[in-house]
């Protein structure tokens, strides 16, 4: 697809036609960034969208396991 760049205010921009960009699934916010010479745009995530994607849960661990309860008995020292 071809288009040309149009002037708005003091930048230049260019118009993308609703379909392609409902295809892509961008609705409103958008990412933009330089790869080499092109510019490439992607819709944009929500901020620490997919943080806890890989995230597993460890085991329950007892901290306490294997401490004797008379361990701590005696006064302490500063």
């Amino acid at each position: 697809m071809r288009t040309t760049l149009r002037k708005i205010g003091n930048s230049q921009g260019i118009l993308i036609p609703a379909p392609l960009l409902a295809e892509c699934g961008i609705t409103n916010e958008i990412e933009l960034h330089l790869e080499g010479t092109k510019i490439v745009i992607e819709s944009a995530r929500p901020a620490r969208a997919g943080w806890f994607d890989s995230y597993r849960a460890e085991e329950e661990i007892d901290a306490w396991e294997g401490l004797s309860p008379g361990l701590d008995s005696g006064d302490w020292e500063w």
